[in-house]
C-alpha cells in the first residue's frame, strides 16, 4: 500500500524522490483510492525517519502524474478531517462512518468532503491575451482571471461576473475547456475560454497588482505546466499558431 504522509503540510518522499510503501496502513491513516482502486492510505506523520518533506505543488515536478493526483487526494482528505471534526448542528463530536462520510451519533447528520469551485478564463481578442498579476501570487508570473463560484450562479455567470469585477470588461462565446482537481487545499479548478466583446480594461486594484493584454508570441513569465492557467494559456498559443479554432 502505498503511504501518502504528511508533516506540516508538506509530503513526505524517500530519498529517490518516490511515494513510501509499507504493508498495512498507519495509526489513524484515512484509506482512499482514485477510479483505478489502488488502496492507498493518507496520514499525518509523527516523525519524517528516512523521509523529506516537498511542497505539494512542488512534487508535481518529482512524481508520477497519478502519485501527484493520489498525494492531492490524500491532502484534501486531511485537511477535511482537520477541520471537520464537530458537528454543526449540535457540537458532538464526529466519528468515522465509511472511508468518507463522517457522522454525528447524537442528531444522525452525516458529512461528506465538499468542494470549493473556481472558474479561471482566457479572455483572448485575436493574437492577445488577457494576463493578469494578483495580489496572492508568489513571484512576478502573470496569470488568468479567476474567482470561486457563488451560490446561486452558474458557472458561466461566474465567469462574466468575475471579469466584470476584475476587468470591467465584456465577452461573449464563452466556452468550456477543462477541469482539474486543485487540492490547495480544496478546489476545483473549470476552465473556459471567452471572446472580448467591449469595455477598457480597468483593474479591481485590491485583487489584481498588474495585467494588460499580451501577444501570444511575447508573453512575459507565466505558470508552470502544473495549472490550468499555463493548459489554457497553451491550448491557445497553439490555435493562434495553427490557425484553428480555440478549441
Amino acid at each position: 500500500m502505498q503511504h501518502y504522509l504528511f508533516i506540516d503540510r508538506q509530503l513526505l518522499l524517500t530519498a529517490d524522490n518516490r511515494v513510501p510503501e509499507a504493508d498495512g496502513s498507519p495509526d489513524g491513516a484515512l484509506i482512499f483510492s482514485l477510479d483505478d482502486g489502488i488502496r492507498c492510505a493518507a496520514a499525518i506523520s509523527k516523525g519524517s525517519e528516512g523521509l523529506h518533506p516537498v511542497d505539494l505543488r512542488a512534487s508535481y515536478d518529482l512524481l508520477p502524474l497519478t502519485d501527484y493526483l493520489r498525494a492531492g487526494k490524500a491532502a484534501e482528505l486531511l485537511y477535511w478531517q482537520e477541520h471537520h471534526r464537530y458537528c454543526g448542528k449540535c457540537g458532538t463530536e464526529l466519528e468515522p462512518k465509511t472511508e468518507l462520510c463522517r457522522w454525528c451519533p447524537t442528531c444522525q447528520t452525516e458529512l461528506w468532503p465538499q468542494l470549493s469551485p473556481a472558474v479561471i478564463v482566457l479572455i483572448h481578442r485575436g493574437d492577445e491575451i488577457l494576463l493578469v498579476r494578483s495580489r496572492t501570487f508568489r513571484g512576478s508570473y502573470y496569470g488568468l482571471v479567476a474567482g470561486f463560484v457563488e451560490f446561486g450562479e452558474s458557472l458561466e455567470e461566474c465567469v462574466r461576473r468575475e471579469i466584470r469585477e476584475e476587468t470591467q470588461l465584456e465577452v461573449d462565446d464563452i466556452r468550456y475547456f477543462g477541469s482539474q482537481p486543485w487540492p490547495y487545499p480544496q478546489g476545483l479548478m473549470v476552465g473556459f475560454t471567452a471572446r472580448y466583446k467591449s469595455g477598457q480594461l480597468r483593474l479591481q486594484a485590491d485583487e489584481l497588482a498588474t495585467g494588460g493584454w499580451f501577444n501570444v508570441h511575447h508573453l512575459p513569465t507565466i505558470p508552470k505546466p502544473l495549472s490550468m492557467a499555463r493548459k489554457l494559456i497553451d491550448n491557445y498559443v497553439r490555435t493562434i499558431t495553427n490557425k484553428t479554432s480555440p478549441l
